[in-house]
């Protein structure tokens, strides 16, 4: 998935999804780090990919805590 479509998914998530998909990540990262020491991975720059979504749901996160926050 593009960026920019995942910037437009995650607006539309509610805090508890977006929670869950953070950790959903951080399990895959997880495996992957994992597989890609004990053996070469197919495509290396998964890892980067799936650190930048990590950081893009946590990004959202934040924003949604701070908007209920104000409210």
């Amino acid at each position: 998935m593009k960026a920019k479509e995942f910037k437009e998914n995650l607006n539309k998530m509610s805090l508890e999804e977006l929670k869950k998909e953070e950790s959903n990540l951080k399990e895959e990262l997880f495996r992957l780090r994992f597989k890609n020491a004990t053996s070469p991975i197919e495509n290396p720059m998964k890892l980067r990919f799936l650190k930048r979504d990590i950081a893009r749901v946590k990004t959202a996160i934040r924003a949604k805590e701070i908007a209920e926050g104000q409210q």
